[in-house]
């Protein structure tokens, strides 16, 4: 199973109440939104969100 490097499995993206949405945490600067948009290069803050990570440690 291959998993993709995008904004929705990563553990940086969050739920924010204020705005009631998903937003990134993560205080990126141009030059890193530029490179991400471009499709060349993967996000450089991207963390695989392992919830299941915790649920695995209890067992």
């Amino acid at each position: 199973m291959k998993i993709e490097a995008s904004c929705e499995n990563c553990y940086n993206y969050v739920y924010d109440e204020e705005f009631e949405d998903y937003c990134c945490i993560v205080n990126a600067d141009m030059d890193d939104y530029a490179r991400m948009l471009t499709g060349k290069e993967v996000c450089p803050f991207f963390r695989f969100d392992n919830e299941y990570k915790t649920v695995n440690k209890q067992i």
